[in-house]
């Protein structure tokens, strides 16, 4: 059985480049297959079909009503799909504005007409339900925790709801580089995609050849150059996910190669710097060139590989599962922070001792995640499934920890 929605009263205002109708449209599709793969099963209402006039709906049908002229966050649709008989208020303190239902079809119209206060009366079928009573405060798939809220759309607050959309698009839990220094200058760089019309993919094949030629660049000893590559690459990195979500214009092709380009380059960079070395003089590890190579590699895999069994294991990230974990996001060693290590490595011109750092930071990363994934497998095992610390905080409360200051909004 189908759901329709109906989007009605749209201002002309777009954000991002979309409007109301586009953007509900592309997140709810976007949210909707998110929970399929998750879940394994179909979510509520197989198919959902928008339509521009409810005296077409069939008399069995329910409808979806939201009024156009308020932000949504999408699991704030996605869960009224799921709630037939709905009255939706921005808020729940007696002032809360009705702007979405899910009703039948018979009562459609009435609906439609009370959400725009042309009507007082109101079926008595209708419970009330507000952001913070539909939907929870985790957003594991950003890895973060943040509240569903609805807001209006009108000309005075336009680029306040852009810089609120981009914000939203981001991960809570990520490393140092990607959380405080690029959103600013990602931002004002995606504002120019939107302009000129670039797509998400036409960044992503940018990043690729970033990515080759920087590998390059490692290997012919151009250690400063390959480095203003490479951090160009990682910049567009979160240009071509941010561009991707605030214009909901991702693809699965597009995802897949950004997610492969994401986890095959780094090391290879490190084979390309050694090969690239003119000398190499080992101070902390006392191994040679070839072996501190083979660790780096050994370390980077053992890494990834615990990331995606602890993932099967929780149904989420290991860096999600305690504030620790999230803290060792920022530093671990991923792409973003081996980069800073390399970076500061050149300044004294010592690439060789930069190499080393990184291996050494590699090989202390991986066994910190090694312990951890032990750790959560015998909690698991004693205590039942395992939490992500983010469902466990209440974002009301005014005197938070600096885990919670850092990675929700």
């Amino acid at each position: 059985m189908s759901c329709y929605i109906h989007v009605f009263d749209e201002p002309p205002l777009l954000l991002w480049g979309l409007s109301s109708s586009q953007r509900i449209r592309g997140e709810l599709e976007w949210e909707l297959s998110s929970l399929k793969r998750e879940r394994s099963a179909s979510v509520p209402h197989g198919s959902i079909e928008f339509v521009d006039h409810l005296e077409e709906l069939p008399a069995e049908a329910d409808v979806v009503l939201i009024r156009g002229d308020y932000l949504y966050d999408v699991r704030i649709i996605a869960n009224l799909i799921a709630a037939m008989d709905t009255l939706l208020l921005t808020n729940g303190e007696g002032t809360g504005v009705a702007v979405a239902a899910h009703t039948g079809a018979a009562a459609a119209i009435r609906v439609r007409e009370y959400l725009r206060g042309n009507i007082q009366d109101l079926p008595a079928t209708l419970r009330l339900e507000t952001p913070d009573t539909l939907v929870p405060e985790t957003h594991t798939r950003l890895k973060k925790a943040h509240a569903a809220v609805v807001l209006p759309i009108n000309k005075d607050n336009s680029r306040d709801l852009e810089r609120y959309l981009f914000k939203n698009a981001y991960k809570g839990i990520t490393d140092l580089v990607t959380k405080w220094v690029w959103p600013a200058p990602a931002r004002w760089v995606t504002k120019l995609c939107v302009r000129f019309g670039l797509l998400p993919n036409h960044v992503t094949a940018f990043s690729w050849v970033l990515a080759i030629l920087t590998g390059i660049l490692f290997y012919q000893g151009e250690f400063a150059g390959g480095l203003i590559s490479g951090w160009l690459m990682t910049f567009l990195d979160t240009v071509d996910g941010k561009l991707a979500r605030v214009t909901v214009t991702s693809s699965p092709l597009g995802n897949y190669f950004d997610h492969i380009l994401d986890l095959l380059h780094p090391p290879f960079w490190y084979l390309a710097w050694g090969l690239g070395l003119a000398s190499f003089t080992p101070a902390f590890l006392n191994i040679e060139l070839a072996a501190m190579i083979v660790l780096i590699f050994a370390g980077y895999i053992i890494g990834r590989v615990v990331e995606g069994v602890f993932s099967w294991m929780a149904k989420f990230g290991i860096y999600s599962w305690r504030p620790l974990d999230s803290f060792n996001r920022l530093i671990t060693a991923r792409r973003n922070p081996c980069l800073i290590i390399l970076t500061i490595s050149l300044l004294p011109g010592r690439p060789d001792l930069g190499l080393e750092a990184v291996a050494l930071w590699t090989l202390l990363s991986s066994l910190f995640l090694v312990v951890r994934l032990a750790m959560g497998i015998y909690t698991r095992a004693t205590k039942g499934p395992l939490q992500p610390w983010l469902a466990e905080i209440d974002l009301t409360r005014a005197e938070q920890s600096l885990a919670v200051r850092w990675f929700t909004q």
